[in-house]
């Protein structure tokens, strides 16, 4: 049974991951003013989880015989998450608004590994895009609820 599709879009998602996480990172690094006590642990919590989603695709990704990409130039090369360097000025809704946006990006991506992953009968990676994708979709909803944005998916 070929994989290539499978392989390619979890290769396509430790690329996005990595960059995801770095940009969490730097959101918690770079966040001042009302709101940093909750959101400065929570930022912990969200790099958490998106490096345990990471650990699992990348070991799946062996799994079934693919070699994940790994130094920090391939995943800038393949991630589509946009990440500049951070400045001081920001205002923490910009920075948690860029977070829901790769978020966002996550969730369209982790979709198309289930497309992927149908497509080439492998339902154990489609398992793991579901739950990946439930998990970010529900951290979507809890951030632009911090931002006062009605949930709409």
């Amino acid at each position: 049974m070929s994989r290539e599709k499978t392989q390619a879009v979890l290769n396509q998602s430790v690329a996005d991951l990595s960059k995801a996480s770095a940009l969490v990172h730097q959101v918690h690094w770079y966040l001042r003013g009302p709101g940093f006590m909750k959101l400065h642990p929570k930022m912990d919590d969200l790099m958490d989880e998106l490096n345990a989603i990471l650990d699992e695709l990348s070991e799946r990704l062996i799994t079934i015989g693919g070699s994940p990409v790994s130094t920090l130039k391939e995943f800038d090369e393949l991630s589509k998450v946009e990440l500049e360097p951070a400045t001081w000025g920001k205002k923490t809704e910009d920075r948690i608004s860029e977070v829901v946006k790769a978020y966002k990006y996550l969730a369209s991506a982790f979709q198309d590994g289930l497309d992927a992953t149908d497509e080439e009968g492998d339902d154990v990676t489609n398992g793991m895009f579901s739950d990946a994708k439930g998990a970010v979709e529900k951290t979507i909803w809890m951030l632009e609820s911090e931002l006062g944005l009605a949930p709409g998916l």
